[in-house]
């Protein structure tokens, strides 16, 4: 059964966290690059299979280290921002505060750098942009 094109993120990524054979993971992990192919079809395979990889590993870093690990063994991905956690070990809750942080104040410098290029008249008050943030 294909992936619906609605489908939600814990619906397309969900199943792959209870697979436990290769075939399996294999079998799906196709449907997943059909998936993003059909709903970004300017993309190559090679690009939706990165894609795809780079989902997996992220969306298993919000479960156990024990089904984290299976998952990158199985589809051969890792963590985004922590990597493998067979090579890394998983990160201490400090580790992953730190890097949460330093992502925020990176986000927050390039949404800064984008109002700085706007016209001052069409800047939002600060009042605006806590607004959006909510």
């Amino acid at each position: 059964m294909p992936i619906s094109i609605e489908s939600t993120i814990g619906s397309k990524y969900g199943p792959a966290m209870e697979i436990v054979s290769q075939w399996a993971a294999d079998t799906y992990f196709e449907k997943l690059v059909n998936h993003q192919l059909k709903v970004n079809d300017d993309l190559t395979r090679e690009e939706a299979e990165r894609i795809e990889r780079k989902n997996l590993g992220y969306f298993a870093g919000y479960y156990s280290h024990e089904v984290r690990a299976r998952v990158e063994r199985l589809f051969r991905c890792a963590h985004p921002f922590f990597g493998a956690i067979a090579e890394n070990g998983p990160p201490s809750p400090e580790k992953a505060f730190k890097l949460g942080m330093e992502m925020y104040e990176r986000h927050q410098a390039q949404k800064i750098a984008q109002l700085k290029k706007l016209p001052a008249k069409n800047r939002p008050t600060l009042w605006e942009r806590l607004e959006e943030e909510e």
